[in-house]
Protein backbone atom coordinates (compact mmCIF):
# COMPACT_ATOMS: atom_id res chain seq x y z
CA UNK A 1 0.00 0.00 0.00
CA UNK A 2 1.25 3.68 -1.08
CA UNK A 3 1.12 6.18 2.13
CA UNK A 4 -1.39 8.83 2.15
CA UNK A 5 -0.08 11.79 3.96
CA UNK A 6 -1.48 14.56 5.23
CA UNK A 7 -2.16 16.78 8.57
CA UNK A 8 -3.95 14.77 11.16
CA UNK A 9 -5.38 17.76 13.08
CA UNK A 10 -9.66 17.00 12.92
CA UNK A 11 -11.60 18.94 10.42
CA UNK A 12 -14.96 20.83 12.31
CA UNK A 13 -17.93 20.93 10.68
CA UNK A 14 -17.50 18.28 7.55
CA UNK A 15 -20.36 15.97 7.07
CA UNK A 16 -19.58 12.40 7.12
CA UNK A 17 -21.32 9.08 6.34
CA UNK A 18 -20.71 5.72 8.00
CA UNK A 19 -22.59 3.16 5.81
CA UNK A 20 -22.87 -0.06 8.57
CA UNK A 21 -24.20 -0.32 12.17
CA UNK A 22 -21.74 -3.08 12.98
CA UNK A 23 -18.51 -2.54 15.43
CA UNK A 24 -16.31 -0.94 13.29
CA UNK A 25 -18.99 1.22 11.97
CA UNK A 26 -20.28 2.35 15.23
CA UNK A 27 -16.74 2.73 16.27
CA UNK A 28 -15.51 5.05 12.64
CA UNK A 29 -18.63 7.07 14.02
CA UNK A 30 -17.65 7.44 17.51
CA UNK A 31 -14.14 8.61 16.44
CA UNK A 32 -15.08 10.82 13.97
CA UNK A 33 -18.09 12.50 15.79
CA UNK A 34 -15.33 13.13 18.58
CA UNK A 35 -12.45 15.21 16.03
CA UNK A 36 -15.51 17.38 15.43
CA UNK A 37 -17.44 16.16 11.95
CA UNK A 38 -20.76 15.49 11.57
CA UNK A 39 -21.53 11.71 10.94
CA UNK A 40 -24.62 9.65 9.98
CA UNK A 41 -24.46 6.43 10.62
CA UNK A 42 -26.65 4.94 7.93
CA UNK A 43 -28.02 0.61 8.34
CA UNK A 44 -30.28 -1.96 6.03
CA UNK A 45 -31.59 -2.93 9.29
CA UNK A 46 -34.18 -1.44 11.81
CA UNK A 47 -31.35 -0.85 14.90
CA UNK A 48 -27.28 -1.09 14.74
CA UNK A 49 -25.19 -3.44 16.79
CA UNK A 50 -27.21 -6.52 15.68
CA UNK A 51 -23.78 -8.89 14.96
CA UNK A 52 -22.34 -7.36 17.99
CA UNK A 53 -25.83 -8.90 19.36
CA UNK A 54 -25.19 -12.09 18.08
CA UNK A 55 -21.30 -12.31 19.46
CA UNK A 56 -22.60 -11.79 22.62
CA UNK A 57 -24.37 -14.86 22.69
CA UNK A 58 -21.03 -16.57 23.69
CA UNK A 59 -20.40 -13.83 25.99
CA UNK A 60 -18.84 -11.54 23.66
CA UNK A 61 -14.97 -12.16 23.51
CA UNK A 62 -13.79 -8.04 22.86
CA UNK A 63 -10.06 -8.67 22.61
CA UNK A 64 -7.46 -10.54 24.09
CA UNK A 65 -4.54 -10.65 26.83
CA UNK A 66 -1.86 -12.36 24.89
CA UNK A 67 1.66 -10.14 24.40
CA UNK A 68 0.97 -7.61 21.49
CA UNK A 69 4.00 -9.36 19.53
CA UNK A 70 2.16 -12.15 19.57
CA UNK A 71 -1.43 -11.07 18.96
CA UNK A 72 -0.28 -8.67 15.62
CA UNK A 73 0.85 -11.93 14.30
CA UNK A 74 -2.78 -13.52 14.30
CA UNK A 75 -4.15 -10.97 11.17
CA UNK A 76 -3.53 -11.55 7.61
CA UNK A 77 -2.63 -8.92 4.99
CA UNK A 78 0.27 -6.85 5.36
CA UNK A 79 2.10 -7.29 8.82
CA UNK A 80 3.18 -3.13 8.24
CA UNK A 81 0.17 -2.26 8.90
CA UNK A 82 -1.42 -4.50 11.40
CA UNK A 83 1.76 -3.99 13.24
CA UNK A 84 1.28 -0.14 13.25
CA UNK A 85 -2.89 -0.55 13.89
CA UNK A 86 -2.83 -2.82 16.74
CA UNK A 87 -0.20 -0.80 18.31
CA UNK A 88 -2.09 2.44 17.81
CA UNK A 89 -5.43 0.95 19.45
CA UNK A 90 -3.91 -1.62 21.75
CA UNK A 91 -5.97 -4.65 23.68
CA UNK A 92 -5.20 -2.29 27.14
CA UNK A 93 -7.08 0.33 24.74
CA UNK A 94 -9.75 -1.44 23.97
CA UNK A 95 -10.51 -2.39 27.59
CA UNK A 96 -10.36 1.22 28.75
CA UNK A 97 -12.83 1.88 26.23
CA UNK A 98 -15.33 -0.56 27.68
CA UNK A 99 -14.48 0.38 31.02
CA UNK A 100 -15.57 4.42 30.07
CA UNK A 101 -18.86 3.16 29.05
CA UNK A 102 -18.55 1.62 32.47
CA UNK A 103 -18.57 -2.37 31.44
CA UNK A 104 -15.93 -3.85 33.58
CA UNK A 105 -14.00 -6.56 31.56
CA UNK A 106 -11.73 -9.73 32.97
CA UNK A 107 -9.64 -11.58 31.32
CA UNK A 108 -10.03 -15.51 31.48
CA UNK A 109 -7.11 -18.32 31.81
CA UNK A 110 -7.02 -18.71 27.94
CA UNK A 111 -6.40 -14.73 27.66
CA UNK A 112 -9.92 -14.18 26.00
CA UNK A 113 -10.79 -11.01 27.77
CA UNK A 114 -14.75 -10.89 28.13
CA UNK A 115 -17.36 -7.80 30.03
CA UNK A 116 -17.90 -8.97 33.54
CA UNK A 117 -21.47 -9.09 32.62
CA UNK A 118 -20.84 -11.42 29.86
CA UNK A 119 -23.56 -9.68 27.82
CA UNK A 120 -23.45 -7.25 25.12
CA UNK A 121 -26.61 -5.58 25.60
CA UNK A 122 -25.83 -3.48 28.26
CA UNK A 123 -22.72 -2.18 26.06
CA UNK A 124 -24.33 -1.76 23.33
CA UNK A 125 -27.20 0.43 25.06
CA UNK A 126 -24.64 2.72 26.41
CA UNK A 127 -22.39 2.69 23.34
CA UNK A 128 -25.34 4.05 21.39
CA UNK A 129 -26.20 6.92 23.67
CA UNK A 130 -22.64 8.12 23.68
CA UNK A 131 -23.14 8.33 20.21
CA UNK A 132 -26.13 10.35 20.60
CA UNK A 133 -24.47 12.81 22.67
CA UNK A 134 -21.42 13.16 20.73
CA UNK A 135 -24.47 13.80 17.89
CA UNK A 136 -24.36 10.99 16.10
CA UNK A 137 -27.21 11.05 13.39
CA UNK A 138 -28.54 7.56 13.23
CA UNK A 139 -30.83 6.70 9.46
CA UNK A 140 -31.65 3.26 10.07
CA UNK A 141 -34.09 0.68 6.48
CA UNK A 142 -31.45 2.31 4.50
CA UNK A 143 -29.79 -0.31 2.10
CA UNK A 144 -26.93 1.02 -0.03
CA UNK A 145 -27.00 1.02 -3.43
CA UNK A 146 -24.76 3.33 -4.95
CA UNK A 147 -21.79 5.83 -4.69
CA UNK A 148 -21.28 8.14 -6.88
CA UNK A 149 -17.51 9.57 -5.96
CA UNK A 150 -17.23 13.37 -5.50
CA UNK A 151 -16.64 15.74 -4.26
CA UNK A 152 -19.08 15.63 -2.42
CA UNK A 153 -20.22 12.21 -2.37
CA UNK A 154 -23.06 11.28 -3.37
CA UNK A 155 -24.27 8.16 -1.52
CA UNK A 156 -27.59 6.39 -3.05
CA UNK A 157 -30.06 3.89 -0.85
CA UNK A 158 -32.89 2.11 -1.38
CA UNK A 159 -35.82 2.83 1.88
CA UNK A 160 -38.68 0.01 1.22
CA UNK A 161 -39.55 1.12 -2.36
CA UNK A 162 -38.06 4.63 -2.49
CA UNK A 163 -34.60 5.96 -3.33
CA UNK A 164 -32.98 8.42 -1.87
CA UNK A 165 -29.71 10.45 -2.39
CA UNK A 166 -27.52 12.06 0.36
CA UNK A 167 -24.02 14.25 -0.24
CA UNK A 168 -20.94 14.26 2.23
CA UNK A 169 -17.79 15.29 2.53
CA UNK A 170 -16.10 11.71 3.16
CA UNK A 171 -18.19 8.59 3.32
CA UNK A 172 -16.81 5.44 5.59
CA UNK A 173 -17.80 1.88 4.39
CA UNK A 174 -18.40 -0.48 7.37
CA UNK A 175 -20.56 -3.15 5.92
CA UNK A 176 -18.92 -6.30 7.31
CA UNK A 177 -18.45 -9.28 5.20
CA UNK A 178 -20.97 -12.16 4.80
CA UNK A 179 -21.31 -13.99 7.56
CA UNK A 180 -24.75 -13.90 9.76
CA UNK A 181 -26.55 -12.62 6.99
CA UNK A 182 -29.41 -12.28 8.95
CA UNK A 183 -27.80 -9.27 10.95
CA UNK A 184 -27.22 -7.31 7.33
CA UNK A 185 -23.70 -8.46 7.12
CA UNK A 186 -25.00 -10.18 3.63
CA UNK A 187 -22.08 -9.21 1.43
CA UNK A 188 -24.09 -7.41 -1.09
CA UNK A 189 -21.55 -4.58 -1.36
CA UNK A 190 -19.07 -6.18 -3.59
CA UNK A 191 -20.83 -5.56 -6.54
CA UNK A 192 -21.40 -2.59 -6.21
CA UNK A 193 -17.42 -1.86 -5.51
CA UNK A 194 -16.54 -3.92 -8.17
CA UNK A 195 -18.66 -1.82 -10.57
CA UNK A 196 -16.88 1.06 -9.48
CA UNK A 197 -13.66 -0.66 -10.63
CA UNK A 198 -12.33 -2.05 -6.74
CA UNK A 199 -10.84 -4.89 -7.71
CA UNK A 200 -12.38 -7.42 -4.48
CA UNK A 201 -11.18 -10.88 -3.57
CA UNK A 202 -14.06 -12.85 -3.19
CA UNK A 203 -15.97 -13.70 0.29
CA UNK A 204 -15.15 -17.23 1.93
CA UNK A 205 -15.99 -18.68 4.85
CA UNK A 206 -13.87 -18.26 8.05
CA UNK A 207 -13.49 -19.28 11.35
CA UNK A 208 -16.14 -22.28 10.47
CA UNK A 209 -16.78 -25.81 10.58
CA UNK A 210 -15.93 -28.05 7.60
CA UNK A 211 -17.58 -31.19 6.36
CA UNK A 212 -16.31 -34.75 6.87
CA UNK A 213 -18.25 -38.26 6.40
CA UNK A 214 -18.33 -39.60 9.78
CA UNK A 215 -19.78 -43.63 10.26
CA UNK A 216 -22.75 -44.13 11.93
CA UNK A 217 -21.13 -45.66 15.13
CA UNK A 218 -19.04 -43.10 15.25
CA UNK A 219 -21.48 -40.44 15.63
CA UNK A 220 -23.44 -42.11 17.79
CA UNK A 221 -20.94 -42.08 20.43
CA UNK A 222 -18.75 -39.30 19.76
CA UNK A 223 -21.47 -36.55 18.52
CA UNK A 224 -21.55 -32.94 20.21
CA UNK A 225 -18.46 -34.73 22.47
CA UNK A 226 -15.18 -32.25 22.77
CA UNK A 227 -11.74 -33.81 21.53
CA UNK A 228 -9.67 -32.03 23.82
CA UNK A 229 -5.64 -31.23 23.87
CA UNK A 230 -5.38 -31.77 20.08
CA UNK A 231 -2.55 -30.83 18.47
CA UNK A 232 -4.14 -30.23 14.72
CA UNK A 233 -1.74 -29.44 11.53
CA UNK A 234 -2.88 -28.80 7.75
CA UNK A 235 0.11 -28.84 5.54
CA UNK A 236 3.06 -26.65 7.36
CA UNK A 237 0.42 -24.94 9.52
CA UNK A 238 0.15 -25.92 13.19
CA UNK A 239 -2.55 -25.43 15.59
CA UNK A 240 -2.96 -26.56 19.73
CA UNK A 241 -6.46 -26.81 21.02
CA UNK A 242 -9.81 -28.25 21.22
CA UNK A 243 -12.34 -29.96 18.39
CA UNK A 244 -16.12 -30.32 18.53
CA UNK A 245 -17.97 -33.60 16.47
CA UNK A 246 -20.44 -32.46 14.53
CA UNK A 247 -22.98 -34.52 12.82
CA UNK A 248 -21.16 -33.17 9.75
CA UNK A 249 -18.03 -32.79 10.69
CA UNK A 250 -15.34 -30.76 12.79
CA UNK A 251 -15.88 -27.19 14.23
CA UNK A 252 -13.61 -25.68 17.32
CA UNK A 253 -11.09 -22.58 17.51
CA UNK A 254 -8.64 -25.30 16.66
CA UNK A 255 -9.68 -25.80 13.20
CA UNK A 256 -10.82 -22.03 12.98
CA UNK A 257 -6.66 -20.94 13.00
CA UNK A 258 -6.19 -23.42 10.04
CA UNK A 259 -9.06 -22.12 7.59
CA UNK A 260 -6.30 -20.55 5.49
CA UNK A 261 -4.14 -23.07 5.15
CA UNK A 262 -7.18 -25.50 4.27
CA UNK A 263 -9.09 -23.08 1.76
CA UNK A 264 -5.65 -23.37 -0.21
CA UNK A 265 -5.56 -27.06 -0.60
CA UNK A 266 -6.85 -29.08 -3.42
CA UNK A 267 -8.15 -31.83 -1.07
CA UNK A 268 -8.41 -30.16 2.58
CA UNK A 269 -6.97 -32.52 5.11
CA UNK A 270 -5.48 -32.44 8.90
CA UNK A 271 -3.97 -34.65 10.58
CA UNK A 272 -4.34 -35.36 14.47
CA UNK A 273 -1.94 -36.01 17.24
CA UNK A 274 -4.33 -36.98 19.68
CA UNK A 275 -1.42 -37.42 22.08
CA UNK A 276 1.01 -34.43 21.92
CA UNK A 277 2.74 -35.03 24.81
CA UNK A 278 3.68 -38.81 23.81
CA UNK A 279 5.98 -40.08 21.47
CA UNK A 280 4.75 -42.77 19.10
CA UNK A 281 7.12 -45.54 20.71
CA UNK A 282 6.17 -44.09 24.37
CA UNK A 283 2.74 -44.63 23.12
CA UNK A 284 3.64 -47.86 21.56
CA UNK A 285 5.46 -48.89 24.92
CA UNK A 286 2.13 -48.50 26.87
CA UNK A 287 0.26 -51.23 25.27
CA UNK A 288 2.81 -53.85 24.88
CA UNK A 289 2.28 -55.89 27.85
CA UNK A 290 1.17 -59.57 27.38
CA UNK A 291 -2.55 -59.96 26.57
CA UNK A 292 -3.20 -56.60 25.64
CA UNK A 293 -5.17 -56.05 22.84
CA UNK A 294 -4.32 -52.48 21.25
CA UNK A 295 -7.35 -51.32 20.05
CA UNK A 296 -9.59 -52.15 23.06
CA UNK A 297 -7.34 -51.56 25.72
CA UNK A 298 -5.52 -47.93 24.31
CA UNK A 299 -8.54 -45.90 25.85
CA UNK A 300 -7.64 -46.26 29.42
CA UNK A 301 -4.04 -46.82 28.91
CA UNK A 302 -3.45 -43.68 27.22
CA UNK A 303 -6.76 -42.04 28.82
CA UNK A 304 -8.72 -41.39 25.69
CA UNK A 305 -12.05 -39.96 25.89
CA UNK A 306 -15.11 -42.21 24.49
CA UNK A 307 -15.03 -39.85 21.78
CA UNK A 308 -11.30 -39.29 20.78
CA UNK A 309 -11.49 -43.52 20.87
CA UNK A 310 -14.36 -43.62 18.62
CA UNK A 311 -12.56 -41.87 15.93
CA UNK A 312 -9.47 -43.24 16.22
CA UNK A 313 -10.44 -46.85 16.68
CA UNK A 314 -13.17 -46.58 13.94
CA UNK A 315 -13.11 -49.50 11.59
CA UNK A 316 -9.68 -50.83 12.57
CA UNK A 317 -8.90 -54.76 12.36
CA UNK A 318 -8.43 -56.44 15.96
CA UNK A 319 -4.85 -57.53 14.33
CA UNK A 320 -3.74 -53.56 14.24
CA UNK A 321 -0.27 -53.66 16.30
CA UNK A 322 0.50 -51.30 19.19
CA UNK A 323 2.88 -49.68 17.26
CA UNK A 324 0.49 -48.69 14.27
CA UNK A 325 -2.25 -47.87 16.22
CA UNK A 326 0.42 -45.32 18.21
CA UNK A 327 1.42 -44.12 15.01
CA UNK A 328 -2.61 -43.06 13.41
CA UNK A 329 -2.71 -41.83 17.02
CA UNK A 330 -0.35 -39.35 16.53
CA UNK A 331 -0.82 -38.49 12.64
CA UNK A 332 -4.50 -39.40 11.95
CA UNK A 333 -6.02 -38.17 8.94
CA UNK A 334 -9.41 -36.39 8.20
CA UNK A 335 -10.14 -35.38 4.86
CA UNK A 336 -12.76 -32.46 4.19
CA UNK A 337 -15.24 -32.05 1.35
CA UNK A 338 -15.85 -28.26 2.25
CA UNK A 339 -16.44 -26.01 4.66
CA UNK A 340 -19.72 -25.27 6.17
CA UNK A 341 -22.02 -22.02 4.22
CA UNK A 342 -20.78 -18.83 4.25
CA UNK A 343 -23.65 -17.79 5.96
CA UNK A 344 -22.96 -19.94 9.15
CA UNK A 345 -19.12 -18.90 10.07
CA UNK A 346 -18.40 -16.71 12.42
CA UNK A 347 -16.24 -14.56 9.89
CA UNK A 348 -15.76 -14.17 6.53
CA UNK A 349 -12.14 -13.84 4.27
CA UNK A 350 -11.62 -12.22 0.89
CA UNK A 351 -12.92 -8.65 0.59
CA UNK A 352 -11.38 -5.07 -1.23
CA UNK A 353 -7.44 -5.94 -1.93
CA UNK A 354 -5.06 -4.09 0.06
CA UNK A 355 -3.56 -3.00 -2.98
CA UNK A 356 -6.64 -0.57 -4.15
CA UNK A 357 -5.99 1.05 0.27
CA UNK A 358 -4.02 3.51 1.01
CA UNK A 359 -2.31 2.74 4.60
CA UNK A 360 -4.74 5.41 6.06
CA UNK A 361 -7.47 3.49 4.22
CA UNK A 362 -8.83 5.32 1.99
CA UNK A 363 -9.39 3.42 -1.57
CA UNK A 364 -6.55 4.78 -3.70
CA UNK A 365 -9.19 5.63 -7.14
CA UNK A 366 -11.51 7.05 -5.04
CA UNK A 367 -10.55 10.30 -2.37
CA UNK A 368 -12.50 10.60 0.39
CA UNK A 369 -14.07 7.00 0.56
CA UNK A 370 -12.47 5.12 3.66
CA UNK A 371 -13.04 1.63 4.51
CA UNK A 372 -12.97 -0.39 8.27
CA UNK A 373 -12.98 -3.58 9.35
CA UNK A 374 -13.81 -7.17 7.78
CA UNK A 375 -15.33 -5.44 4.21
CA UNK A 376 -11.10 -5.23 3.68
CA UNK A 377 -9.43 -8.93 2.86
CA UNK A 378 -8.05 -10.20 6.18
CA UNK A 379 -8.67 -12.54 8.24
CA UNK A 380 -8.28 -13.66 12.23
CA UNK A 381 -9.05 -16.24 14.39
CA UNK A 382 -11.41 -16.12 17.23
CA UNK A 383 -10.54 -15.01 20.67
CA UNK A 384 -10.86 -11.47 20.33
CA UNK A 385 -8.83 -10.96 17.62
CA UNK A 386 -11.80 -10.28 14.94
CA UNK A 387 -13.16 -7.16 17.47
CA UNK A 388 -9.67 -5.67 17.68
CA UNK A 389 -9.25 -5.66 13.92
CA UNK A 390 -12.24 -4.00 13.42
CA UNK A 391 -12.09 -1.30 16.03
CA UNK A 392 -8.27 -0.80 15.22
CA UNK A 393 -9.43 -0.15 11.38
CA UNK A 394 -12.24 1.91 12.34
CA UNK A 395 -10.14 4.47 14.32
CA UNK A 396 -7.58 4.53 11.35
CA UNK A 397 -10.35 5.06 8.68
CA UNK A 398 -12.20 7.90 11.41
CA UNK A 399 -8.90 10.06 11.70
CA UNK A 400 -8.24 9.12 8.22
CA UNK A 401 -11.68 10.69 7.09
CA UNK A 402 -11.69 14.16 9.28
CA UNK A 403 -8.43 15.79 8.75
Amino acid sequence: MKQQTGDDQPRDSMKLAVIGGGPAGLRAAEVAAQRGASVTVFDAKPSVGRKLLVAGRGGLNITHGEDLERFISRYSGPPDFWQHAISSFTPSDLREWAAGLGIETFEQRTGRVYPREMKAAPLLRRWVDRLRALGVTFAMNHRWTGLKPGPPHEVGFSIYDEHRTYAFDAVILALGGASWSITGSDGKWTSILEGLGVEVTPLAPANCGWETEWSAEVLRIAEGHPLKNLVIRAGNYEAKGELMVTSYGLEGGAIYQLGAALRSMNEPTIHIDFKPTFSTEELAARLTAANIDPVKDCKRLWKLSDAAHAILCDALSPATSALQLAARAKNFPVRFKSPRPIDESISSAGGVCWDELYSNLMLRKFPGIFLAGEMIDWEAPTGGYLMQGCFATATIAAISATV
